[in-house]
């Protein structure tokens, strides 16, 4: 379903609190390890992988029961029974049941580590995880912090322990008694000449009383996911890596850093190539860094990538070898006055999204929620407003480092509903066609009365590349201050990483270590 439709704009949609994993109470100490730092739904939305700075990728997966299908009329609901469409069309009332989730699996991903040949610390914290073309029942997904990308696969293995077992006489040899004394009773003592000690004799003639021999029962305890390392693709990005993405052709995917963008197959893990290199051949001539880059879901050669400066670029790989010089670009200048100190920092594109249809793009800055038409290259066709608000405090959140937060974005299976994060832990909904009208608010707490925090507490400021394409950390460069510090919202509670079910109207956000989901 296009979003170029002449049809009325949908009505908002009724957000109510589904579910939550990891939630806290109050006063709990949150450890950095535990904060969730990316999430993304598998195709089919049945499971859901989070990954956190920790290093380790927790899977949840859907409890058996109803599944929901969007469709471009209404929603289907189809039932564990296997009705068809057209019986379930001909209902009056289907009792509408939310999708819930169970946790399946956790493992961990990444370690952290040490470049000595640079002197670098390489944190443990994964920056994003990707769901692959599932094969033969399994589930294959990608991780990668910010060197080193993971293939996974998560397989289901049916648990067992013994029950009962008899052995045949003649295997209570030395070693089995051994074993025995060693393992089970903990004891040493020194053993008699013929090998044998005298406080077991009696327990093993006992045993020899049994007639069966070799006779083993097990139980079965239950079914359990594991996860294996399929793959390491390692040593292919100088700067740290922000982005995965896997191609509709199912056989390889991207990966990209600040300047770089390196093309992979799946089943080469010493071999990439570089599609896209914006690096200068001195780094004082660097103007802009990559942000995020994503595969075009249904043409293979086509993918996207946003800037620090507000670019979105479109970009063939049929045409070129390097594919940076053959672009097609979305930019739109805003006419707000003249421009200011923060004008290139809030302009920063934190995320962007394909529609399923291909021809839409969902962008996020720092200020915005932005939909493009890929034909329409000059403006978006529609803007949401998220901290316009917060426009007269730029240098408040500059001071506070809260200004190089990332927010990500997401839209809805059929293309008509999108998604962000705010401070105080909001969650912002928004239906297509109502461009900057304020949607939907949620707080993502299971007290939704509850009130935010305003006081933020002071933060150490980050150093990064694309900070220093902006000339921050240059000698000479003072730190702007204001007159007031009253911010009304709480800098310390919010919405970075969130995601939306592919097949129904369920959104997962994240805050701390805490994961809510919302159901519509």
């Amino acid at each position: 379903m296009t979003l170029s439709t002449e049809s009325s704009s949908p009505s908002a949609l009724d957000w109510k609190f589904s579910q939550v994993f990891g939630d806290r109470t109050p006063g709990e100490d949150l450890h950095d390890s535990d904060v969730i730092s990316t999430m993304e739904f598998e195709k089919s939305g049945d499971y859901l992988a989070v990954g956190d700075q920790g290093g380790r990728v927790v899977i949840f997966e859907k409890k058996a029961g109803k599944d929901v299908r969007i469709t471009s009329a209404n929603l289907i609901w189809v039932s564990s029974e296997h009705h068809s469409q057209f019986e379930l069309e001909q209902l009056d009332y289907v009792d509408l049941q939310p999708p819930k989730f169970q946790y399946k699996t956790e493992f961990q991903s990444h370690e952290p580590e040490f470049d000595y040949l640079k002197s670098v610390e390489i944190q443990e914290k994964i920056n994003k995880v990707k769901w692959c073309t599932t094969r033969s029942g399994s589930l294959f997904m990608l991780s990668t912090n910010d060197k080193t990308i993971k293939l996974w696969k998560v397989t289901e293995r049916k648990a067992k322990k013994v029950k009962e077992m008899n052995l045949n006489p003649s295997v209570y040899s030395e070693n089995a008694l051994l074993a025995e004394r060693s393992f089970v009773s903990g004891e040493h003592k020194s053993s008699v000449g013929n090998g044998n000690y005298l406080e077991w004799k009696e327990k093993t003639d006992d045993r020899m009383l049994s007639s069966h021999v070799g006779e083993t029962k097990e139980a079965n305890i239950g079914d359990s996911a594991f996860a294996r390392c399929r793959k390491v693709y390692a040593h292919a990005h100088d700067f740290n890596i922000n982005s995965l993405s896997n191609n509709s052709d199912g056989e390889t995917f991207i990966s990209a850093d600040d300047l770089r963008i390196n093309l992979w197959n799946l089943e080469v893990s010493d071999q990439c190539f570089n599609i896209i290199d914006m690096k200068p051949s001195n780094m004082d001539d660097l103007t802009e860094v990559i942000t995020s880059a994503e595969f075009h879901p249904l043409q293979c050669n086509v993918l996207a990538y946003s800037s620090s400066r507000g670019f979105i670029r479109l970009v063939d790989m049929r045409q070129s070898a390097l594919c940076d010089h053959s672009a097609r670009i979305l930019h739109h200048v805003e006419s707000r006055g003249p421009k200011s100190f923060f004008t290139e920092i809030i302009v920063s594109i934190s995320d962007i999204k394909f529609a399923t249809d291909g021809q839409h793009i969902l962008s996020r800055d720092y200020m915005n929620l932005k939909l493009w038409d890929t034909r329409m290259s000059n403006s978006p066709v529609a803007t949401y407003k998220i901290h316009e608000h917060l426009r007269p405090k730029l240098s408040d959140l500059y001071n506070e480092d809260a200004i190089f937060d990332k927010f990500d974005c997401c839209l809805s299976g059929d293309g008509l509903n999108f998604a962000t994060g705010s401070y105080s832990n909001l969650l912002r909904i928004f239906p297509y066609g109502v461009g900057s009208a304020e949607g939907m608010t949620l707080e993502a707490t299971k007290q939704p009365h509850r009130k935010p925090h305003l006081q933020a507490a002071p933060r150490t400021r980050r150093s990064s590349l694309s900070n220093l394409t902006r000339g921050f950390y240059r000698p000479g460069r003072e730190i702007l201050n204001s007159e007031s510090n009253d911010l009304s919202c709480d800098l310390n509670s919010k919405v970075l990483h969130l995601a939306w079910h592919p097949r129904t109207n369920l959104i997962a956000c994240a805050t701390g270590s805490s994961l809510f989901m919302y159901c519509a």
